[in-house]
């Protein structure tokens, strides 16, 4: 059950985070965001405010911001068309009623001659029975009703597609934006609890009953040297006692200015199917104001450039296809590290937020950074591609990344009964 909700938690607050970027920046250009979803399926749980229906759906594989004008979200009127009109105090149309009309007594029912719901706001037609043509003007926030499913309409103006360049390319970038600051914040603050690891020889806490402190070595102790090994660093310190399991060392010590020389008999350890030294004490940490500023960016940097490597390698061979995990591959490594200590949880959720915000930055069809291929490419062009187009590549690109999840989570499964 902790391994769960630790997982219900993060999967959440890395998608939440995520989509809340890319519906911050549509809102802020006036686009119209229908709908902000964790999941994908059918819904959970659903509530609608400011235009916007925030839904949870079934399916842990990611989540979206769906935004006017990227997907058809109301039929055409054509002429012919019966449809039911509504008016509000402003004496404009305010519900359009396209089947069902007969449930709606107040409507006022018209065939169709012309309408332009995207730019004039406009409906002309006739009243039944009628030869006198009449123009409706038409609430900017009207509502579009099918099948008493209401639906509100998008002037071009609220659509995705009206926006410049840089509004698109913001909207689209803010979702891993938002991933990379959350890793930033996360470990500013693991930073402002429990300190900065720092790489000076320098023992940190004591483990109790541990081979160090049964040695009477104190916390603060600086290690110069490891059976007349010199050391001036944390890793190189603990290298060196890795490789003598089960051995008594001679530890020379500075503490308070006074030379010492400490002998300590190592614990063992295994890591990696081996067995290593320890002697049960932490790296050290250190709160100043410097590093405290810096370790959430520098940090982030670190892992960052680690995944960019393995994503290199991936795409040249070097590392294989089975190496990838889907939902279920990161449920099992959430179960081992909140098994293992909850100190790891916080990082281990900075570390998949920079992953998440990296993956949606691969310029594959589909992903933000598809997308932001496509705006660039407008941008040099001059002109968009056809609408059209793009979305066969998307719908394309997409069903292409839903096999390789299948793949993933296949190979995920396998590898929990091996």
């Amino acid at each position: 059950m902790p391994t769960v909700l630790a997982f219900i938690f993060m999967f959440g607050l890395l998608v939440f985070v995520h989509e809340l970027g890319h519906l911050i920046f549509a809102k802020r250009a006036g686009m119209l965001a229908r709908e902000f979803a964790i999941g994908f399926g059918p819904k959970i749980f659903s509530f609608m405010k400011n235009e916007t229906l925030y839904t949870i759906r079934l399916l842990p594989i990611g989540g979206y911001v769906r935004v006017a004008g990227e997907d058809p979200e109301i039929v055409d009127l054509k002429p012919g068309h019966h449809i039911g009109l509504e008016f509000g105090q402003s004496g404009k149309v305010n519900r359009i009623i396209v089947n069902n009309k007969s449930k709606y007594p107040n409507a006022r029912v018209i065939e169709v001659e012309h309408a332009d719901l995207d730019h004039k706001l406009m409906i002309q037609g006739y009243e039944l029975d009628e030869d006198e043509k009449l123009l409706f003007e038409v609430e900017p926030d009207a509502m579009f009703v099918m099948d008493e499913k209401e639906t509100q309409i998008a002037p071009y103006d609220r659509q995705f597609a009206s926006k410049t360049v840089s509004q698109r390319a913001m909207q689209l970038f803010a979702g891993p934006m938002m991933n990379f600051l959350l890793a930033i914040i996360i470990f500013y603050l693991l930073a402002m609890i429990q300190g900065v690891p720092s790489n000076d020889s320098t023992l940190g806490k004591l483990t109790e009953d541990g081979p160090a402190q049964e040695a009477g070595l104190q916390q603060g102790d600086k290690v110069t040297s490891v059976n007349g090994e010199n050391v001036g660093t944390w890793v190189e310190f603990v290298e060196v006692l890795q490789g003598k399991p089960n051995e008594t060392v001679e530890l020379s010590i500075v503490r308070d200015g006074e030379s010492l020389t400490v002998p300590v008999k190592t614990g063992v350890m295994e890591r990696g199917g081996e067995e290593v030294g320890k002697i049960g004490v932490f790296q050290p940490k250190e709160k100043s104001f410097t590093t405290l500023a810096t370790y959430g960016f520098t940090k982030t940097y670190e892992i960052t450039t680690m995944i960019l490597t393995n994503l290199g390698k991936l795409v040249t061979g070097q590392l294989s296809i089975d190496q990838l995990s889907g939902p279920v591959g990161i449920y099992n490594a959430t179960d081992e590290v909140v098994s293992m200590s909850w100190a790891n949880y916080m990082p281990w959720i900075a570390m998949l937020s920079i992953n998440l915000g990296i993956i949606n930055l691969v310029p594959l069809p589909a992903l933000d950074g598809g997308r932001l291929l496509f705006v660039g490419v407008e941008a040099v062009r001059g002109k968009p591609i056809e609408p059209q187009k793009e979305a066969i590549v998307h719908f394309i690109g997409f069903a292409l990344l839903m096999l390789l999840m299948i793949v993933v989570t296949w190979n995920d499964i396998q590898r929990l009964f091996l």
